[in-house]
Order: structure tokens, then C-alpha cells, then sequence
């Protein structure tokens, strides 16, 4: 039983809300890597089960958005990242905007979470005290009751699991939308990479059973997604706690066999633990698509060394070899860190001679930033930012000639494109659609006038026109070139999620008064 005061507190804090009959709104805002965007759908999945509202679903809650990244609503999560250096400084700039924004709108609530939680805990709450919630990366499952607990006691409510307590893909989740989903394979991280914070953040690597994936992904299939992105710290060490080191290219031939979904995507593995096994599991699957990420760090095997990452430039120039001799058309991306401390312009330059040769189609590149807690960040030897300035500008500009040579390369052959329902920066002033072809490249395609428009969800297939570095345009359907959309039951759930958004807006009253549901 629910005692009789938490009820009577849960419903006196509403009380304004209910005489005016508007919902308890809530945003999540993400900062950082895909395995946040996984846990956000979770968190806003939590809040939406407890009653609560998107505010996007609250046209008068939205008008009101400011600047600060509120959005309007009453309740905004705040899911953070502690990789870069900067991590802490922009939360906390963003957490003071708020606080302005919280003095104006009664009985906003503020809560943060993910990986700076994690590590910052209470300090939080002293550095902003208009923060309602702290929560970390092991207790996800807990927002809504921290959000009541906070309410009821008008004091922050501090909450940190030293461990995983319950797997976040087994918790209630709004995908951002119906065609593509995330599906997380395993949570944590067995590596000791000297300039990374995540394993003491994220805790030790932990595998979900095969049989409990492969149901949350037919789960989402018949839920309308056609995409799924398997997720995971170290996607290719997935299984060797149950014992069994070809699991994951099992895993990846077993999405193969599910019907109805048309693409399979995977980020992020490890050179040093990457098998040819999952190269032949990727090369024979036709579900599985033709991209890798793969994450080189540095070209410099002395510094690979000092970051502790097992496996030097030889390796993994020859992973990717054997990548694209079963795979000729594979896009392979990588992440690199510019000026990790020691580095030398030898050290550079074996980095620029390893992106010369390993034809990257796009980097993620991030100038070294010392995360304390890491036995990077305590060394003497780090590198004068001038000087991590010049050659990164250096590294960009090399990658962009290749992502440029690479993407004109593309220029006459066909793109068969996933439409998303995030626009482009091309799409509003050249009414193009934008989606991801089959190697994951960005493309923006021009619908021809009076051609059959596709819903996200739908593919579209188009001739590529132009190479740029960051995206390939196709305005094929322009000329009476190659222009065709097929259909999809992913653009159908789309479109059917749509007019149920439209329907619910348009009923008087027909939003929930957003209190939280009582469970025994």
C-alpha cells in the first residue's frame, strides 16, 4: 500500500495543474555518445510510464521554450557526458540558464544524470542548489520516484549506484521515432585506455543474453522499425562473459534471419579484439549494412602504447584490408585524439600517414582534453595547446580532402537512402529530404516536382550529383534521372504516429493531468 501522505503531498504539489487541467511536461536533453541517446529513450520511456507528458505533445507547454534548452517543459532531464575537459564548465553553464528559467516557472524540476552525474554526485547540487535530481549511470530506473521524493521533501534528491542494478534495455522506452531503434547488447567497459573516464563510470563490461536481444529486436520490429543499431562499449567483446567469443557474429548472422528488418547496423568495437569472424558475419548477412566504426586513437604505436589501446598501426590497417577485400564498398569511420601528452610531431605524422592510408569517409576528431580520475591527465608531459591547435587543424584538413575525394568518388552511382525526420541544413532552402544510404553517408535528395514525397521510414533511390566532404546530394529526380520511393510499414508507423499526435491535440482536455501512477 502507498501511504495516504505520499498521496496527499504527490497531489497538493499538482494542485495549480489540475484546476487548470494542464499536463506535468518533461524534456530530455542528450549530451555525448550513442549509448546516451539509448539511455535517454529510457529515461524520457520512465516518465512517459510515470504519467508525464513530452512537452513537444504540448503545443501551449512548447511555445514558452527559451534559450536555456528548456523547451517549455516542467520537468527537464538532462543526460550528461563526462569525455571531454569541458564537460562540467557547459553543464553548468547550462544549469544556470535554467535557474533563471525555474525562478519564472513554478514548480519547474531540474534533474541530471548520466556519466558527469556519475562521477560528480553531490557536488552538483552544491555547485547549482536549484537542481532537484541527481542520478547516475547504474540507477536510471529511479528518475521518477527521485522526481517525486525531491517534490514532496522541497529538497534535492541525491541518488548513486556503485553498480548496475537493473539492465536499462529492459526499462520502458520512447524512441525519438518508430523506424529506426537502438537495442543495447551489453553496458560497461573491460579496457584501461589511460585517457578515458567511461570504465569507472560505466562499471565493468556486462553481456545481456543472446535470446534476450534478439526478442527486444523483434520486439521493435513489430513495433514498425526497419533499422537497429546494436550498441555496446566494445560490441565485438560481447559474449565473453557467458563463455563464448564468436557471440557476436552469431548475433549479427541471427539479425539476419528476422524478418522485416532491413538494416543492422553496430557501434562501437575495438581494433584489438576485432575477428574475421565478424567480418565474414558482416559480409554474408545482407541485412547487415557496409559500415564500420573503428576507433584508431593515434597512428603512433609508442603512443597506442602509452594509451594502453593493444594493437599498433600494422593491425589495424590490416583489419581494415581485410574489411574491404570482402566488403569493397564499406565506409569506415574512426575517432582520433590529437595531443595526447607526449605526443611528438613523429607521433603526428605516423597519425597522418595512417588516416593517408586507411581512406576514412569521415573522423570524429577531438584535440586531448585531460579527464581527471585518469592516468593521463597526471602526466607532465602534455602538449602546449598551441601546438594540439596546429596540428589538429592539420588532421581536419587532411580528412576533409579525403572525405571530399572519397564522396566525389560516389558522384553517377546510385544511393539508396533511409528517409529521417530530421531535416538537413540543405533541405529548407532546396525542399530536399535527407536520410542515410546503406554505407551510413549523409544524403540530401531533391524531390522532383510532382514525384511522390517519402515519409521517414521510406527509402528513396537516387543518383549521387555531388560529393561534398560531410554529405553526398542527389538531385538525380531534377533532370529525369533515377528517382523511385518504396513504401515502407516503418513510414506507414511514422505516419500513423503522426495523426495520432495531431488526433490527441485536437481533443479538448484529452492530455493526462501528468500525475504519477501509483505502483505496488
Amino acid at each position: 500500500m502507498v501511504p495516504a501522505l505520499t498521496l496527499v503531498c504527490a497531489f497538493s504539489g499538482r494542485r495549480a495543474r489540475i484546476a487548470s487541467m494542464t499536463p506535468t511536461t518533461f524534456s530530455v536533453r542528450t549530451l555525448g555518445c550513442q549509448m546516451n541517446v539509448h539511455d535517454s529513450e529510457r529515461m524520457a520511456g520512465l516518465l512517459l510510464d510515470a504519467g508525464y507528458v513530452p512537452v513537444a505533445d504540448v503545443p501551449e507547454a512548447a511555445a514558452r521554450a527559451t534559450e536555456a534548452g528548456d523547451q517549455g517543459a516542467d520537468i527537464v532531464v538532462v543526460n550528461t557526458c563526462s569525455v571531454r575537459e569541458n564537460a562540467a564548465t557547459r553543464l553548468f553553464g547550462n544549469l544556470g540558464q535554467l535557474a533563471a528559467v525555474k525562478r519564472e516557472r513554478p514548480g519547474m524540476q531540474i534533474a541530471v544524470g548520466g556519466c558527469l552525474a556519475q562521477q560528480m554526485r553531490e557536488d552538483i547540487v552544491a555547485k547549482a542548489p536549484w537542481v532537484d535530481v541527481v542520478f547516475g549511470t547504474h540507477n536510471i530506473d529511479v528518475l521518477p520516484v527521485l522526481l517525486e521524493r525531491a517534490r514532496h521533501n522541497n529538497a534535492a534528491a541525491v541518488e548513486i549506484e556503485e553498480s548496475l542494478k537493473v539492465f536499462p534495455s529492459t526499462l520502458p522506452t520512447k524512441r525519438d521515432n518508430p523506424y529506426a531503434a537502438w537495442v543495447s547488447i551489453s553496458v560497461g567497459c573491460n579496457n584501461t585506455c589511460t585517457f578515458c573516464i567511461v570504465p569507472s563510470l560505466r562499471g565493468k563490461e556486462r553481456d545481456r543474453r543472446p535470446g534476450e536481444i534478439l526478442a527486444e529486436i523483434q520486439a521493435v520490429v513489430d513495433a514498425g522499425a526497419i533499422e537497429v543499431t546494436l550498441l555496446g562499449q566494445n560490441v565485438n567483446s560481447y559474449g565473453v562473459g557467458f563463455g563464448d567469443r564468436q557471440a557476436f557474429a552469431k548475433l549479427l548472422r541471427a539479425c539476419g534471419e528476422i524478418k522485416g528488418l532491413e538494416r543492422v547496423r553496430f557501434t562501437s568495437p575495438h581494433p584489438a579484439a576485432f575477428s574475421d569472424d565478424v567480418i565474414d558475419a558482416m559480409a554474408e548477412t545482407d541485412n547487415v549494412m557496409p559500415s564500420l566504426h573503428m576507433p584508431l586513437q593515434s597512428g603512433s604505436d609508442e603512443i597506442l602504447r602509452q594509451m594502453r589501446r593493444s594493437y599498433r598501426s600494422k593491425k589495424f590497417l590490416g583489419i581494415l584490408e581485410r574489411v574491404r577485400a570482402k566488403m569493397p564498398d564499406a565506409a569506415i569511420t574512426t575517432d582520433i585524439i590529437v595531443g595526447f601528452p607526449g605526443e611528438t610531431e613523429e607521433d603526428f605524422q605516423a597519425t597522418l600517414d595512417v588516416v593517408e592510408a586507411s581512406r576514412f569517409s569521415s573522423a570524429f576528431t577531438f584535440q586531448y582534453s585531460p579527464r581527471p580520475g585518469t592516468p593521463a591527465a597526471d602526466r607532465t608531459d602534455q602538449v602546449p595547446p598551441e601546438v594540439v591547435t596546429e596540428r589538429y587543424q592539420r588532421l581536419i584538413a587532411l580528412q576533409d580532402r579525403i572525405s571530399t575525394e572519397e564522396n566525389e568518388a560516389l558522384e553517377g552511382t546510385d544511393a539508396e537512402v533511409l528517409v529521417t525526420s530530421t531535416a538537413g541544413r540543405k533541405d529548407g532552402s532546396n525542399d530536399r529530404i535527407s536520410g542515410r544510404a546503406r554505407d551510413n553517408r549523409l544524403v540530401h535528395v531533391t524531390v522532383p516536382e510532382g514525384g511522390d514525397v517519402p515519409r521517414p521510414g521510406d527509402f528513396v533511390t537516387a543518383t549521387v550529383t555531388h560529393g561534398a566532404p560531410h554529405y553526398l546530394v542527389a538531385d538525380s529526380g531534377l533532370t529525369g534521372g533515377t528517382f523511385s520511393v518504396r513504401r515502407t510499414r516503418a513510414g506507414d508507423a511514422y505516419e500513423a504516429e503522426q495523426r495520432a499526435k495531431e488526433a490527441e491535440r485536437a481533443r479538448p482536455n484529452a492530455v493526462g493531468l501528468g500525475m504519477p501512477r501509483i505502483r505496488r
